[in-house]
């Protein structure tokens, strides 16, 4: 594999170990507020704003530790016919549904920089009694889409090269 394909290969799984590795702990900030909010609802008022605080942390852990999870390989895999195969044939089939998982995550970058451009140009709230901008959570589903897509990127080139027989 060409020189550049491999220092790309390189750099995507560097970002995407270091920022995985940092989304795993955002699971105890939400773990955090939603102690708060179970602590708040029984000696004083409950906090409006615990629930969808939750979420938001819930969508960056689950969005920013996707590239990660997938270059660890702890994405689920139906494994009916794939352990039978030998390691060139599984890395033809997953180089072509990586493929198609490009095409998806594409679609859904596009989706979601359209989704943020909004939410940053008419102010977007939630429509919850707490009423938070949108923006910031969407502009970070919008960076875990992308790096997500670099890292199947990623992933295909090192299809491609265990295909040839190579390794990145």
């Amino acid at each position: 594999m060409p020189k550049a394909i491999r220092l790309f290969v390189r750099g995507v799984d560097a970002m995407n170990r270091v920022i995985g590795r940092f989304a795993m702990y955002l699971i105890f900030a939400m773990l955090a507020v939603l102690l708060y909010s179970s602590i708040s609802k029984t000696f004083a008022d409950p906090a409006l704003w615990t629930l969808e605080t939750a979420q938001f942390l819930m969508v960056a852990y689950f969005l920013l530790g996707g590239g990660y999870s997938m270059q660890l390989d702890a994405h689920v895999r139906m494994d009916l016919f794939y352990s039978r195969w030998s390691p060139r044939t599984s890395a033809i089939m997953d180089a072509i549904t990586v493929g198609f998982l490009i095409f998806y995550l594409v679609f859904l970058l596009y989706g979601g920089i359209s989704s943020t451009q909004y939410a940053l140009q008419y102010g977007e709230t939630s429509y919850s009694a707490w009423s938070p901008p949108m923006a910031p959570i969407k502009i970070i589903m919008t960076v875990g889409v992308a790096l997500m897509l670099l890292q199947t990127i990623a992933t295909f080139f090192k299809d491609i090269a265990a295909a040839r027989g190579e390794t990145l």
